[in-house]
């Protein structure tokens, strides 16, 4: 049991607050570096790839403030804390790569398609989407070893960590990431070919691309801040951890209901229905009660539990 982590292990913040910092310092200084290309070699794939990184800048801010706000401590008007927060700002910040990134490049592709203007400077376009990928690669090194940690404590492949996560701000990095180094290499075929060809139709469609590239991935990320903000249940795997460790408790015999749905990232809320070992009276109940709550609730992870009496005839739960 020792090599099976809940989701809840990334619970704190400082891994993914470091992820975004270095993902935001990464991608202002290239949304600056793509935009003095493209007004240089008017090129439509980095007016695209110039959005998209703009775009990601303020997501960043975005994910930054998801940070801070989503773990400030519980108080008697938010009574599970603030932890849904991270899902709300991380919404907007899908929004926002969706109508900036997404509208913008597909826009522009499609205005060039039309009206075709010649780029210049392919060496600068080069130059720059070589340190953008220099950049956006050191960006995405980090997010991949925070969550390449996650998948091999709680035993999962790292895609499964990435997408089923609770943290929405280091799924969002690395979605981010990983779109931008594609549209990286999408840019970087459309000015070649536009280079090569003459024709500025491929230099075009690859701004196309980059954008429909940013609306999927856009559209995942909110798609997925909204199942949380609805109430996600946790994982079998996450369950499976926590009936052990209620089972695990000495005062108790037998669980027989068990609901947990996350509250913000790496927190969650825990209902159970429990039988105590023995026969004690009914006060001496509620008082086991309220302690074995507020055990639980000394976890961090654990915003709050509740927990009831299971009744002879329920059918037990099996960790197994």
């Amino acid at each position: 049991m020792a090599t099976d982590k809940p989701d809840t292990a990334q619970a704190g913040g400082g891994d993914s607050f470091l992820t975004v910092v270095i993902a935001f310092a990464a991608n202002l200084a290239i949304a600056i570096a793509k935009t003095g290309a493209a007004m240089l070699t008017g090129s439509a794939s980095l007016v695209a790839e110039a959005a998209h990184s703009w775009a990601d800048t303020g997501n960043e801010v975005l994910l930054l403030i998801a940070e801070r706000r989503s773990h400030r401590d519980r108080d008697t008007r938010h009574p599970q804390g603030y932890g849904k927060e991270a899902y709300i700002w991380s919404m907007f910040a899908g929004f926002g790569l969706f109508a900036v990134g997404a509208a913008v490049s597909i826009q522009h592709g499609i205005s060039e398609l039309i009206s075709p203007e010649p780029a210049t400077d392919y060496l600068v376009a080069y130059v720059v989407l070589g340190i953008a990928a220099l950049l956006e690669g050191v960006s995405f090194l980090r997010s991949y070893q925070q969550a390449k940690k996650g998948a091999v404590q709680r035993r999962v492949g790292l895609l499964s960590q990435v997408f089923r996560t609770s943290d929405p701000t280091l799924r969002a990095v690395f979605a981010e990431d990983a779109a931008a180094l594609i549209g990286l290499a999408i840019a970087f075929v459309g000015i070649l070919l536009h280079q090569l060809t003459g024709s500025p139709t491929y230099d075009s469609i690859g701004s196309i691309l980059v954008g429909i590239l940013l609306g999927v991935v856009a559209v995942i990320l909110i798609n997925q801040n909204r199942r949380f903000l609805l109430g996600q249940a946790v994982d079998a795997r996450t369950r499976t951890v926590l009936l052990r460790m209620l089972l695990g408790h000495p005062d108790v015999d037998r669980v027989t209901y068990l609901h947990a749905e996350f509250t913000g990232p790496g927190t969650l809320y825990l209902v159970a229905a429990i039988d105590f070992i023995g026969n004690t009276s009914e006060n001496d109940l509620a008082r086991t009660l309220r302690r074995l709550e507020s055990e639980i609730e000394t976890d961090p992870r654990v915003t709050e539990a509740v927990l009831t009496l299971a009744t002879p005839e329920e059918a037990s739960l099996s960790a197994d």
